[in-house]
């Protein structure tokens, strides 16, 4: 090296010490368009497509007109479907405004109040891949950004000493995390439930060569190294995201192990939770937003779990009970700790199920109505938006698109969804595209 890059270098580790690298990158929040109701989003995601007659929207027609197949329900399905398949589950009325859910969902019923459920959500695609890449960034491409990412884009993080996007998921594909053509540093982080031990879900996580101070003068060399190379040959996206990755990386080995100790928890708060995976995914997710993640997208079970071609009675028995307990203690927590009302809890799949049965006792994709639900962040809470028809096909009042959707969780954390663009390939992009608008009906 020569006397002249070594001064180079020597000044910009000496200036680099400690420096916040985030903010020169542009992942320090940037502030919203408007006054937010929110700060942070939980996504609580089942792939898959879970039934919504058998859940949140029942359908007593099905049972009238078991086994026959009215016209109004003879639509398009990917599979050969027969008819109409009623629900095993009897449904009862709570909260302050009588909502009606599912018996297999006794605890989401005791905080109905606290949830809007969207019962005339409908999306543009039946197949698995290309509707969630649809729900996930508003597009069936898989190249696109994902909403993490418009969302650490748009409002960066507050915690500079965790990553703003954050995926928990036991293997879920990557491109669902994708940060597409915008800044690589928003892509999402995944934390892997495929290890056993919560307190191992980062590899790597120690570095067990290197003290503390000496791992700081070696990031700050390497650091130093790639200012030098980006002042020689301009701008490279791709080298921004791997310098923030570094001290991302850094920062989060004194962070990200306090997280995952669940330990740490009240007996009282991981006995609310339950057991199981998607339960500690609930309770960490509610740790990282309480420290600050801006985005957090929970995948219930790996692969496409709610897709219930067959067996579907049996199949809910047996995986609603976890579900249930979690998504409601996620609720119940954060309310308790004052975070609901800035916290957006977003639950559902990439669509729904048929009301007309397959294979005798299943039930295929839907894409023409479907239920979701909303919760906090400014939300109204107890209240059932929407309609699908009589049968739960297709949704006929209150309907809301995925881009809908979007553009409502956009306004909630105060960014306006036809403002938040990024300039790729000679046009500006956005989340929504030129669809999307806000579901006022449902803002407190």
């Amino acid at each position: 090296m020569t006397p002249t890059r070594r001064k180079f270098v020597h000044d910009l580790c000496a200036g680099f010490g400690g420096f916040a690298l985030a903010d020169l990158l542009g992942a320090a929040p940037r502030g919203p368009h408007f006054a937010p109701k929110a700060k942070h989003v939980i996504f609580l995601f089942m792939a898959g497509g879970p039934s919504h007659m058998d859940l949140f929207d029942p359908k007593p027609a099905l049972l009238k007109y078991q086994g026959q197949r009215p016209s109004s329900v003879d639509l398009r399905t990917e599979r050969v479907t027969g008819g109409l398949l009623p629900s095993k589950f009897a449904f009862r009325k709570h909260g302050r405004n009588g909502i009606e859910v599912s018996e297999l969902l006794p605890r989401m019923a005791a905080v109905i109040d606290d949830v809007c459920v969207l019962r005339g959500m409908y999306t543009f695609n039946p197949t698995h891949t290309p509707a969630r890449s649809l729900i996930h960034s508003g597009n069936i491409a898989a190249t696109r950004p994902s909403m993490g990412a418009w969302i650490s884009y748009g409002l960066g993080t507050e915690n500079q000493n965790l990553p703003g996007f954050v995926v928990i998921s036991p293997g879920a594909s990557a491109s669902l995390w994708r940060s597409g053509f915008l800044p690589a540093e928003h892509q999402g982080t995944l934390f892997n439930q495929a290890e056993a031990d919560t307190t191992q879900l980062i590899r790597y996580l120690r570095n067990s060569n290197m003290n503390p101070d000496a791992q700081r003068k070696q990031l700050d060399l390497v650091q130093a190294l790639n200012a030098e190379h980006k002042s020689g040959f301009g701008e490279d996206a791709f080298l921004d995201g791997k310098i923030a990755a570094m001290e991302t990386a850094y920062r989060m080995q004194f962070t990200a192990s306090d997280v995952f100790n669940l330990k740490s928890e009240p007996e009282q708060t991981r006995e609310l939770y339950g057991t199981g995976k998607y339960a500690d995914a609930c309770l960490i997710a509610r740790r990282l937003v309480e420290r600050g993640v801006r985005y957090v997208h929970v995948y219930y079970g790996a692969g496409q779990v709610w897709d219930d071609h067959a067996k579907i009675e049996k199949n809910l028995r047996e995986r609603c009970p976890d579900m249930d307990r979690a998504s409601a203690a996620l609720l119940s927590d954060l309310k308790q700790r004052g975070l609901l009302d800035e916290t957006l809890v977003v639950w559902g799949g990439e669509f729904g199920r048929t009301p007309v049965s397959e294979s005798g006792d299943g039930r295929d994709h839907n894409p023409y109505g479907f239920t979701m639900w909303m919760a906090g962040g400014g939300i109204k809470g107890g209240i059932a938006h929407g309609a699908t028809d009589e049968f739960g096909f297709k949704a006929v009042e209150g309907r809301v698109s995925v881009h809908d959707l979007h553009a409502t969780i956009l306004n909630q954390l105060g960014l306006d969804h036809e403002k938040l663009t990024y300039r790729y390939a000679g046009r500006d992009f956005r989340l929504t595209d030129v669809h999307g608008n806000v579901v006022r009906e449902i803002l407190a």
